[in-house]
């Protein structure tokens, strides 16, 4: 009975680690094709914006807007509906706007956060059971066989090798996704100031 507990347990360890795993590869691939370039920014938008220059070319800017569903085309649209108003006020607008946009491109890399740090401690709580097991053994048989003994712990050693080796690929995505969402939103940033800047310089301010 207590060697089924404890294979029971080591299966359990390894159990957690392998679901880590599996949501840290799921968030990896998902933020992977969230946060395409392409799909944030869509170069048919960030030119339509570029070439908008007077009031005239609005149209045209919010068509193109409406084709491409994206974080910058929803950003420019709110700017675009709301350019009766005091351009304080229009930015205003978008800037709230901007944050729910981004805390939807920052959605999963909370998740991602916390594989990076719970997966090292499942492992090292199952090595360290692992290695409770072992001794107690030790102490109820006697060291026997020092062979088998080292052979033990380097089976054990693996919840710890495999918690590094799901956090470090987590910790590497999640530095790269975290970053890329600040280029993003600088991007965004940039094109809807422009907008606005050239929109307003055609109509007075309240």
């Amino acid at each position: 009975m207590p060697d089924q507990n404890k294979s029971h347990m080591e299966l359990f360890f390894m159990a957690l680690l392998g679901l880590t795993s599996l949501v840290g590869a799921a968030f990896i691939i998902e933020r992977g094709f969230a946060l395409r370039w392409n799909k944030v920014v869509p170069p048919a938008v960030a030119g339509a914006v570029n070439a908008c220059r007077t009031d005239q070319d609005l149209p045209t800017l919010v068509r193109i807007a409406q084709q491409a569903p994206s974080a910058l085309s929803r950003l420019l649209l709110v700017s675009a509906d709301h350019l009766d108003w005091p351009k304080a006020e229009n930015i205003d607008a978008v800037q709230t706007r901007a944050r729910q946009e981004i805390v939807q491109l920052e959605r999963g890399l909370v998740v991602l956060e916390i594989v990076v740090g719970i997966a090292p401690l499942l492992g090292l709580v199952g090595t360290i059971f692992g290695l409770m097991t072992l001794f107690s053994d030790l102490g109820k048989t006697g060291m026997t066989d020092p062979g088998a003994l080292a052979t033990g712990i380097g089976v054990i050693l693996n919840s710890t090798l495999l918690g590094l080796l799901i956090a470090i690929p987590s910790l590497i995505a999640w530095n790269y996704y975290t970053n890329k969402v600040q280029m993003l939103a600088v991007e965004m940033e940039g094109l809807c100031t422009e907008f606005l800047r050239r929109q307003y310089r055609f109509r007075k301010e309240d």
